[in-house]
């Protein structure tokens, strides 16, 4: 939205309504670019590639539910507004407990969807104002092309890896698209501390600290058979955060 124009993704596994969709978007002037997804694991590899601003979402699809995804979406730091698009209209207590913005039906008329549209232009205004942000919950990251987001209780450290990151957790190790100072200063509040100059701790996870007789630092963690090293320059902070002065 760098241009003040939203960015909008269309989830629905019907070609025909995503081109009517499309077209309909395509005339209100607040629109920017329009993308499409087939069905939710599409949907969450072009959410991670594009990151819209707002999310046009069918219920019933193939695979993930529309409901599924949206309930995922919600834990992220900047998750997209919502817009439930659907011929079903018994599903919308269940979409506006999701923080959904808005619940429209096939077939959707244009002046209906200029409503929905203000509606998300409320809330996007509503959240520039807003500060601070909302705390991270899930982490967007991909493991042998295959997209997920990731609870941040699950992971155990994260590593540096040039201008990525690996992140560990029991399951594995999987690669967010994003470097450790950026994760550093949107995953402090969730408990996690730069120990090193590449790693970042989930301190929930240390169950041990070892010191070497020369003052060197490591941690183990919980739920992994992995040791942390301590910078010499941090292992002040980390003592001090761990109770242990």
């Amino acid at each position: 939205m760098d241009n003040g124009l939203w960015n909008v993704l269309i989830v629905d596994d019907e070609p025909p309504i995503r081109s009517e969709l499309r077209y309909l978007l395509s005339r209100d002037a607040r629109i920017g670019a329009i993308d499409e997804a087939g069905n939710g694991t599409e949907a969450v590899e072009k959410l991670l590639a594009g990151r819209p601003d707002v999310l046009f979402l069918d219920i019933q699809m193939p695979g993930t539910s529309g409901i599924k995804l949206a309930e995922t979406l919600a834990g992220l730091k900047t998750p997209p507004a919502v817009v439930f698009v659907t011929a079903f209209a018994e599903y919308a207590a269940e979409a506006f407990e999701l923080d959904a913005v808005d619940y429209v039906l096939k077939p959707v008329e244009e002046a209906r969807l200029t409503r929905a549209l203000d509606k998300v232009g409320s809330l996007l205004a509503a959240k520039r104002a807003a500060a601070p942000a909302a705390r991270v919950r899930r982490l967007a990251v991909e493991r042998a092309g295959n997209h997920a987001f990731m609870p941040v209780g699950d992971i155990c450290y994260i590593e540096a890896n040039a201008d990525y990151s690996n992140v560990i957790c029991p399951g594995g190790t999987y690669l967010a698209n994003e470097s450790i100072s950026s994760l550093e200063q949107c995953l402090e509040a969730e408990g996690f501390l730069r120990v090193h100059r590449s790693f970042l701790v989930n301190l929930d996870e240390v169950h041990d600290v070892e010191i070497s007789r020369g003052g060197t630092m490591e941690l183990r963690c919980t739920r992994i058979d992995a040791v942390v090293p301590v910078s010499r320059r941090r292992a002040a902070l980390v003592k001090e955060r761990l109770g242990l002065v």
